[in-house]
């Protein structure tokens, strides 16, 4: 077995934290063998050098290795992006395609975020660990590969699994060994010196002072909980290395780049901001639906007024409705103005107005909704994801809003 350290400065690896080194070894020992590898662990904690090592240490290591990001491709094209496609088989497919599983023959595939799959990719993908055969979208021709997988998640699949997002007997074949990296607060030696490796290639980069963490700003470092783990690390070392003058960094300095700096108290459940949100979507969406109950209320009397022309009998009958709408009686007896409306209207001609209604209705709910999209949007930085999150919705049907209203 390759010697732990120096696999560590091959594929520029920091820390020694013992969860660590026992994910590498791991990778070590399997990377010989053919069989699957899933690796597991919270977003940003380098789950991507994983497979790399399993392909340059295994006997693929000259062929292709293809990394490919199953949460970034759309649903309606992962299957021709990962199988390939006829030419013709559907819109758009001018020439016939190769997907990764073709290209990639011999060698490794990785694919990142696999618990984002359609379910329908993933029986394409159950087929291919089964027995190294696939379909190329609008073919019935079964083509070979030999490709190995490494597949990578940061959701937790047997919640996935519960709630039938992700397929039961997929999981256990990808997860013949699985191989979980730890998040950085629980590697919590190796936080101060991940920072300073950071600090000394930014500060190599932008050709100035390395940055340096006095003692108390080295604590409050220690004491964060980083949810975005070394990602956040390293990006956090960038912002202080290029903002700051002094290359001495106090803990007050550190704080103030230090987002929810409470984030290492217990979170109180259920709590939100004024301001957060989906509070102001739920509210949003409430108002809507209420004004659509009272449109169709509205309607209802009018279509019987002008049925009927008996103001009093409308009332009788429809009393209920009416003091629903106007919350009581003498608001009733007060504002409320009745129309006289003729009777020579009873063709279906003289209801138009009734759909107009409907699609004024529709209408407004669609511009409501491309003004949540792009307001979610723009307090995200434009990351789609984030936003996917923010209104409750998946990526893909975000980036199928995005196209459908040509934000």
């Amino acid at each position: 077995m390759e010697n732990l350290q120096a696999l560590k400065q091959r594929f520029s690896i920091i820390g020694n934290d013992i969860h660590l080194n026992r994910a590498l070894e791991k990778a070590v020992r399997v990377a010989p063998t053919d069989i699957s590898v899933l690796v597991t662990g919270e977003s940003g904690v380098g789950k991507e050098s994983i497979p790399k090592i399993v392909h340059q240490l295994s006997h693929r290591k000259h062929a292709k290795y293809i990394a490919v990001n199953c949460g970034a491709i759309p649903e309606g094209t992962i299957d021709s992006e990962l199988f390939g496609h006829e030419k013709g088989s559907f819109t758009g497919a001018t020439q016939d395609r190769k997907g990764y599983f073709e290209v990639a023959d011999g060698g490794t595939i990785f694919l990142d975020e696999v618990g984002e799959l359609p379910l329908t990719t993933q029986v394409r993908l159950l087929r291919v660990l089964e027995n190294g055969e696939f379909i190329k979208v609008g073919s019935s021709k079964v083509i070979k590969t030999n490709v190995r997988i490494v597949a990578a998640t940061n959701v937790n699949m047997h919640s996935a699994i519960q709630n039938e997002k992700f397929r039961e007997d997929l999981y256990y074949r990808l997860s013949t060994v699985e191989i979980n990296l730890p998040a950085l607060r629980e590697r919590n030696e190796d936080i101060h010196l991940l920072f300073r490796k950071f600090a000394a290639d930014f500060a190599q980069k932008y050709r100035m002072p390395s940055i340096r963490l006095d003692e108390n700003a080295v604590s409050v470092l220690l004491n964060y909980r980083f949810p975005g783990n070394i990602r956040q690390l390293k990006n956090l070392a960038e912002q202080i290395s290029v903002i700051e003058e002094e290359r001495v960094v106090t803990a007050t300095k550190l704080q103030q780049y230090l987002p929810n700096n409470k984030g290492n108290l217990p979170a109180v459940i259920g709590s939100k901001k004024e301001n957060d949100f989906s509070t102001e979507r739920d509210i949003m969406y409430k108002i809507l639906f209420d004004m659509r109950n009272d449109i169709n209320d509205l309607k209802k009397l009018t279509l019987d007024l002008m049925k009927s022309g008996n103001v009093e009998e409308v009332q009788e009958e429809h009393h209920q409705l009416i003091e629903k709408m106007y919350q009581n009686k003498e608001a009733l007896d007060n504002n409320v103005e009745v129309l006289n409306i003729p009777q020579k209207s009873s063709t279906e001609k003289d209801y138009d107005f009734i759909e107009t209604i409907e699609e004024d209705e529709s209408l407004s709910l669609q511009d409501k909704e491309i003004e949540m999209i792009k307001k979610s949007l723009e307090k995200n930085s434009n990351k789609r994801k984030l936003a996917a999150k923010e209104l409750g919705i998946s990526e893909r049907t975000l980036y199928r809003k995005i196209k459908q209203y040509d934000l």
